[in-house]
């Protein structure tokens, strides 16, 4: 294909990995019934295999095209900002039915589980303690990733690189803090609505939590091979949104689940 048009519009080339990366998810689902059924994990890793060497070389494309062809101008860079918008709109909703759930159970329970929330018999966590500390760490990082956006656009190479380092690891101290509680909960996904609904949106999250640390780990390596200027640089806009957004669910989690579940 041509790169000379009379539109500020880009015709995406014809690519590979959207058609290899159903082929992984396609596996990776095949793989998680083989899991459950015959407790063999070689389908489901065969599948995770395939979805990250090509998340990794479709992305590797979207920089190339961003960064070095040119071909995101500023009508493409808008259309990417809105496509990234409407992306954490379904993730808003995505959350909203776990708190739907939650509150469902928690405000009217049911005679099945005492009639109390908690439910008889669980203890859940006491939300001054690791919690607490998890509600610190995210509001302090998405502190530091703020500061990163403003060293960029101010363009002080040094200060977003040190800002970005510290927001990667504050990420990867949330996530070492969440797998502890989870190997020090009292219960477990299986212990009533009240442990299903915890798992499911405490994990969620956590998982949420590792997607954005990659993506902020992805954007402080193009930084340092300068593919970020001061006046493009939506790849890390992207991922500081994404990074706000988890931010903001934490703190619902916190107060919802963990405080006033309490």
């Amino acid at each position: 294909m041509t790169s000379h048009h009379n539109h500020p519009y880009h015709l995406v080339d014809y690519s590979p990995w959207p058609l290899t990366s159903a082929i992984g998810v396609m596996t990776l689902v095949t793989g998680l019934v083989k899991w459950f059924h015959n407790f063999n994990m070689n389908l489901l890793i065969l599948g995770y295999i395939i979805i990250i060497l090509s998340s990794y070389q479709w992305w590797r494309d979207i920089c190339r095209e961003g960064t070095f062809q040119g071909k995101h101008t500023f009508l493409v860079s808008n259309g990417l900002r809105w496509g990234m918008i409407l992306f954490i709109v379904s993730e808003i909703f995505f959350f909203i039915s776990f708190f739907w759930a939650f509150f469902h159970s928690s405000l009217s329970p049911n005679i099945e589980i005492g009639a109390m929330w908690p439910p008889l018999n669980i203890t859940p966590f006491n939300p001054f303690q690791i919690p607490l500390l998890n509600t610190i760490i995210l509001i302090s990082s998405g502190i530091t990733v703020t500061w990163a956006h403003h060293s960029l656009m101010e363009n002080n190479f040094t200060q977003t690189s040190q800002s970005l380092l510290l927001t990667i690891m504050l990420g990867i101290y949330f996530s070492i803090l969440q797998g502890y509680e989870y190997l020090e909960a009292p219960f477990t996904i299986a212990d009533s609505i009240y442990g299903s609904t915890f798992f499911m949106a405490t994990g969620f999250h956590g998982l949420h939590v590792i997607i954005g640390t990659l993506f902020l780990m992805t954007c402080f390596i193009r930084h340092f091979n300068n593919h970020f200027s001061n006046n493009h640089h939506f790849g890390f806009e992207a991922a500081a949104w994404y990074w706000h957004f988890v931010d903001v669910v934490w703190l619902f989690l916190y107060i919802s689940i963990y405080w006033w579940g309490y």
